[in-house]
């Protein structure tokens, strides 16, 4: 316990020890002991006995004194290291000299911490010493543990890694949130709201000011994103700059070819809208890539592969090409248009860039624009044909029925083209936000085959299920749940765990509107097997559960919640007054 007191000439409990065995006045050996040992100040030695009248033991005196004097003394060294006198630091480091020897004695530990922590550069042989000491480690300040990390990247690996992996748990469990909303979904959180989250601030504080752990930690994220394709490592890329911008760390931005960009993108994140004057901006740090830098491109895709940036740049679409629609343009007539289509291709192409190394933007197919777009947009003009054609009088209606399939350059681009394919989802929660039965019956089969399985993503899937509870009346019909289960999510259910979570998630919130004869089929399928993972296990108990509760006080019809938070419940119109679909 006092250990390295013999170094710097003070006596401990072994010399006391061995003074007393070879006294042959003990009370006397102690009162000398004392003398030399004590608080060094004559005037003092007269008021001790006071103390002792008030039954003050010695000790209760020293420790209250020894502690006033170390709170002062740590007060001191953050007074002298925050000064500005030239050779502060020489002063920090004699007092380290001086006081590091008892680092292991719990009373002084305290003070040779705030000393390390203070020291911008603390003497390597010391720091080798904190490394190789398990409790010296634990206790030592971040700022102390910095310098021992950007020489050990195994080290700081080592730390680092729980909280990587506590991020992607905290992102996967909001997609499989018990919460099954149009209004809050996985993209409710502003931007801002999310860096304060705790393992972005633990990361932001561990890295400091500090360049080369910053840098570590973006090779960190970029290998994981090579290993596992999680696209949260891209969000946590964005997330961890911003936060750095945030507290003005400028050591860090101003370094970070991507900051800017970030910056302007993080804004229209916040608005899930780019905007024409921010897509310029934008613009301008695609060219202003110079020849020989073309690296950077890796991490520009990385930042645009993170899902809230996709969100927004597919949500930017389908409002500009609303506005074509409106003005009889064509997309390709749109450098708007086109620059979205643009960002969309580069954030999907960012594991094939950071795998090949090959820091090249990757070709936009220009099919897209001039074959699915407009693919796409004869089915909007399809539902629209209807509704004018049932607004008719008799007599003037014609024989025309409406399509039931989809034109061939849709399906197939949603197939082979992922940019296409991301437009096509987010057309898909388009539909069912405007409640439209009939297209979103006739798009959803065409979702069985989508590009690398798209459809069958943790994200879309979370959006679809929570834009579906908008169409909660329509569950009731035969022909709508098959085409929703027996259609869509049975198809994978049995191959594919999270389809059976995100499908069982829906029915703890729809099964009351399920037509019961079909919801007792969807629970005799929806069994998990043993093997199953314990939550589709835990949601399929919680599930029969309620439909039991259901059995034994079932809801009085007029009185069943409304499930879109706050919209007024509107049944879906039948196929004769079918709304228009205007994007």
């Amino acid at each position: 316990m006092f250990a390295g007191l013999p170094e710097l000439g003070i006596s401990n409990g072994e010399d006391l020890k061995e003074t007393l065995t070879n006294c042959t006045e003990p009370l006397k050996a102690i009162d000398q002991f004392q003398m030399e040992n004590g608080i060094l100040l004559p005037t003092l030695q007269s008021a001790l006995p006071f103390l002792d009248l008030h039954g003050t033991p010695r000790l209760e005196f020293h420790q209250s004194v020894f502690d006033e004097l170390r709170d002062k003394l740590m007060e001191r060294v953050a007074t002298i290291a925050e000064g500005k006198e030239e050779d502060r630091y020489g002063k920090l480091e004699e007092l380290l000299e001086k006081s590091f020897p008892l680092v292991k004695m719990p009373s002084i530990q305290p003070v040779v911490m705030q000393v390390l922590k203070h020291l911008p550069k603390v003497p390597e042989k010391k720091l080798k010493m904190v490394m190789a000491d398990k409790e010296l480690y634990k206790v030592c300040a971040v700022e102390v543990k910095r310098q021992i990390w950007q020489d050990n990247q195994a080290l700081f690996g080592d730390e680092v890694s729980p909280l990587l992996k506590q991020y992607i748990v905290e992102k996967e469990a909001a997609l499989f949130s018990s919460d099954l909303s149009i209004l809050h979904n996985f993209f409710s959180p502003s931007p801002k709201t999310r860096r304060q989250g705790e393992v972005v601030l633990k990361l932001t504080q561990m890295i400091g000011k500090n360049v080369k752990l910053y840098d570590m930690v973006l090779q960190f994220l970029r290998t994981l994103f090579l290993r596992t394709r999680n696209v949260h490592y891209c969000t946590l890329r964005a997330e961890l700059l911003m936060s750095l911008h945030d507290l003005d760390i400028s050591e860090i931005c101003s370094v970070d070819p991507c900051h800017k960009f970030t910056w302007c993108l993080d804004a229209c994140i916040r608005e899930k809208f780019v905007d024409g004057k921010r897509a310029r901006e934008l613009q301008g740090f695609l060219d202003g890539v110079k020849k020989g830098q073309e690296q950077v491109l890796g991490d520009l895709s990385m930042i645009l592969c993170d899902p809230f940036a996709c969100n927004t740049l597919v949500l930017s679409i389908m409002r500009n090409l609303q506005e074509l629609l409106s003005q009889d343009a064509l997309p390709r007539d749109s450098p708007d248009l086109m620059l979205l289509l643009r960002m969309l291709s580069l954030g999907q192409g960012a594991w094939d860039m950071i795998d090949s190394q090959v820091f090249k933007e990757p070709r936009l197919d220009l099919e897209v624009v001039t074959r699915f777009l407009p693919a796409m947009m004869s089915v909007v003009v399809d539902d629209h044909t209807l509704n004018v054609e049932q607004k008719l009088p008799s007599e003037e209606k014609s024989s025309l029925s409406y399509p039931t399939t989809l034109p061939d350059a849709f399906n197939r681009y949603l197939q082979e083209n992922r940019v296409a394919c991301e437009m096509g989802l987010y057309y898909v929660l388009h539909i069912a936000k405007l409640r439209n039965k009939n297209t979103l019956q006739r798009l959803l089969p065409a979702l069985l085959e989508t590009y690398n399985d798209m459809a069958f993503g943790d994200i879309f899937l979370h959006l679809l299920t929570g834009h579906l509870t908008l169409l909660s009346d329509e569950f009731g019909s035969e022909d709508f749940c098959s085409v929703v289960f027996d259609g869509f999510l049975l198809t994978s259910f049995s191959s594919k765990e999270n389809v059976h979570r995100h499908t069982l998630r829906m029915l703890l919130h729809l099964h009351h509107k399920v037509l019961p004869s079909y919801m007792e089929t969807l629970m005799k399928t929806l069994e998990p097997p043993k093997q199953s993972c314990e939550p589709v296990k835990e949601l399929y108990t919680q599930l029969t559960e309620k439909l039991d509760a259901q059995k034994k006080s079932p809801p009085p019809a007029d009185e069943t919640p409304s499930l879109d938070l706050g919209l007024h419940p509107v049944t879906a119109p039948t196929t004769a007054s079918t709304p228009s679909t205007p994007l």
